[in-house]
């Protein structure tokens, strides 16, 4: 079945009830394993399909047409797998892909913390050597706002190593914790705008110990590569809610009447469409840029203004389509009849996660400034 298939037929029809009961749509996360999606982005060696980024930016957009939420669902086998695709061992690889691959097991991200979201730096979670384990660490510390947090089966922690008021980049590192660790709790699932169904969740690590064979190391390196190869996903995100948004806006004004004609007559409707149209396009050249990039391994600094440009792009895109979208359909769109105000709440999310629009603005222009971007 294709990915806009299984969209159209098993996705749209529960979009609303998930965001309505906030329940996690285990249902399509089995659909999503018998068409074998869920190892998109994960090499054949470790049992994905090996579709790279670009694969699984092209699924996620198609998806999330009608569900951002279900794109955050393909999302997240690429966000935790990153850093251990970048840095991991082979032993690290072997252990914990396949089973996301699969669909076995879930994993989640935690980087963000209750005083440090954009400031990667003034994280304060921290690892201790074990006494009790040579290599191995105890981890302490809480992260918030951390998606998936509440299925996942293990986690990839970012920690300083020592000292927790330390701004060194050397002093942060990467970690594999099993949510089934001693000291590992979930007290408080968020309750949020938009993005409902999948859990946004705070984890807590109290003394966890953290073997010397999950520890994947990186530093904040790690981090921002990790990141920069995940704008593109982000991005597809943006773009299949802006299609998705202004689809269903275009259908509604062709079939309302108003003054003796449709909506859809009036040539100042018919620019605005034509307007956001054009950015929608104008998104996905920019996203796909980034995927074929970010594929060919090209994620490091050079590369991270176009990186940026795609995910501050189509996030900004997919906010404007989705108020317009609404506004297309006057009165009718701010009711729970239309997805429109469903849209219109989900997009906001995606201004700021995984590095807010103002984060990307800051990381393209200091790349025009140091001639990352250049066209000379």
């Amino acid at each position: 079945m294709s990915v806009r298939k299984l969209a159209q037929d098993k996705i749209k029809p529960r979009a609303r009830e998930i965001d309505t009961t906030s329940s996690y749509p285990q249902d399509i996360f089995e659909e999503f394993k018998k068409a074998d999606l869920l190892g998109l982005c994960i090499p054949p060696e470790y049992g994905g399909s090996g579709a790279g980024i670009l694969g699984l930016t092209i699924a996620i957009e198609e998806v999330t047409k009608y569900s951002n939420v279900l794109g955050l669902m393909l999302l997240l086998t690429r966000l935790p797998t990153g850093p251990l695709m970048i840095a991991g061992t082979e032993e690290q690889k072997q252990r914990y892909l396949p089973g996301i691959a699969t669909g076995a097991t879930r994993a989640a991200f935690c980087l963000s913390e209750p005083g440090a979201g954009s400031d990667v730096a003034g994280m304060q979670s921290r690892v201790v050597p074990d006494p009790s384990s040579e290599g191995g660490y105890l981890l302490s510390g809480t992260k918030c706002w951390i998606s998936g947090g509440m299925q996942a089966d293990w986690f990839v922690v970012f920690a300083k190593l020592g000292d927790p008021t330390s701004r060194l980049h050397s002093d942060i590192g990467a970690f594999i914790v099993e949510a089934t660790s001693a000291g590992v709790t979930r007290p408080r699932v968020d309750k949020k705008m938009g993005v409902k169904g999948i859990d946004t969740a705070e984890i807590n690590f109290d003394q966890v110990p953290v073997p010397k064979t999950n520890v994947i190391g990186g530093s904040f390196g790690l981090i921002m590569q990790s990141l920069n190869a995940m704008r593109p996903i982000v991005a597809a995100r943006g773009i299949g809610l802006a299609e998705g948004a202004l689809m269903y806006a275009t259908e509604y004004v062709k079939n309302r009447p108003a003054f003796g004609k449709t909506i859809a007559d009036f040539q100042g409707i018919q620019w605005e469409i034509a307007k956001c149209a054009t950015e929608i396009e104008a998104a996905r050249l920019l996203t796909y840029r980034g995927a074929w990039l970010a594929d060919q391994g090209k994620f490091s600094k050079e590369y991270v203004p176009m990186l940026s440009m795609c995910k501050y792009y189509a996030s900004e895109v997919a906010v404007k389509a989705s108020g317009l979208a609404l506004q297309m359909l006057g009165a009718a769109g701010y009711m729970e009849e239309h997805p429109t105000e469903l849209y219109y709440r989900d997009a906001r999310q995606l201004t700021i996660v995984e590095g807010t629009s103002q984060v990307q603005l800051g990381l393209i222009g200091k790349g025009v400034l140091g001639h990352d971007l250049w066209w000379d």
